[in-house]
């Protein structure tokens, strides 16, 4: 299998297989590589800002790429960021060859080749060292059922599950913070229904199958609330990711980030072109609520 993988990802057509590799396979080297051909700006080669334009980066998002000092590699990053499951090794040689970067793939080929090898070779050792699980105990067995009965509204039986307008990115420490949203969106005259994990959830199942339940099907956008502490939180970054990677470019305006307090860390960079609510600029706080409740009102 990882065999078939390697003898084609360097040449004219990938399969199925190579083509489904995560982006992640590719090594520190092979992406320092990438950068030393992509990121000089030359008048007749594509370069990592034509790249961006093909993999549907705006202006002002390739504006942004221009300011780092590897524009190559945050580029990879972001898209891995965005599109977990479209950002592959793949979906990069076949650009790559579209824009006429033969020379990327001569150089590189054998390279690519070995990192996609050794990520297949780990994924085969990890699928034959998982236990095996008889169907009574099997995790995914079966996922409809796990599903139900996960919020405190929820009907047992699954017949109507809770649905929300919101699904609420938060750390333990922004709680005073969202204790306030519920009360100008929920009791106020908004009468928005928000997802507050603790309030919400009922405890005893996976916490990242319930949060990828609720954000994809149970709630129509989600509001993440970044602070200094958001930005050490593993459980936002995942949830932020998996929403991002629902709405990629925030083309449905279904991710809205607000900032409840003053930062002195930098703004995360896969949030920063889509249209913030800032709870901390003294001259736009009395229109806060209004704005926030009418972005979570769209359909």
């Amino acid at each position: 299998m990882a065999g078939e993988a390697t003898r084609c990802i360097g040449g004219e057509a990938e399969t199925s297989e190579s083509a489904s590799v995560p982006l992640v396979a590719l090594n520190y080297s092979v992406r320092r590589r990438l950068s030393l051909f992509l990121n000089p700006r030359a008048p007749v080669a594509a370069d990592w800002a034509t790249l961006a334009e093909e993999l549907g980066y705006e202006y002002l998002e390739i504006r942004h790429f221009e300011t780092q000092r590897d524009p190559t590699v945050h580029l990879l990053q972001d898209w891995q960021a965005r599109s977990p499951g479209g950002a592959t090794v793949g979906r990069l040689l076949h650009l790559l060859r579209v824009l006429g970067r033969q020379d990327i793939l001569t150089d590189l080929g054998p390279s690519i080749d070995e990192n996609c090898k050794r990520y297949l070779q780990k994924k085969q050792q990890e699928e034959s060292e998982r236990p095996v699980q008889v169907p009574a105990v099997d995790s995914s067995f079966p996922r409809t059922s796990e599903m139900q009965g996960i919020t405190t509204q929820d009907d047992p039986l699954g017949r109507s599950p809770e649905l929300f307008d919101a699904f609420i990115c938060y750390c333990q420490n922004d709680i005073p913070f969202v204790q306030e949203m519920i009360q100008e969106l929920e009791q106020a005259e908004h009468k928005l229904k928000l997802c507050v994990f603790d309030r919400d959830v009922l405890p005893g199942t996976c916490v990242w199958s319930i949060t990828s339940e609720l954000i994809e099907r149970r709630c129509r956008k989600m509001v993440v609330v970044i602070s200094d502490d958001y930005l050490d939180s593993e459980e936002c970054d995942f949830q932020t990711k998996f929403a991002l990677s629902l709405s990629p470019g925030a083309r449905l305006k279904r991710l809205i980030p607000v900032r409840c307090k003053k930062m002195k860390k930098d703004f995360p960079s896969i949030l920063r072109f889509i249209t913030i609510c800032d709870y901390t600029n003294p001259a736009t706080k009395k229109w806060f609520w209004m704005r926030l409740a009418k972005s979570l009102l769209l359909p």
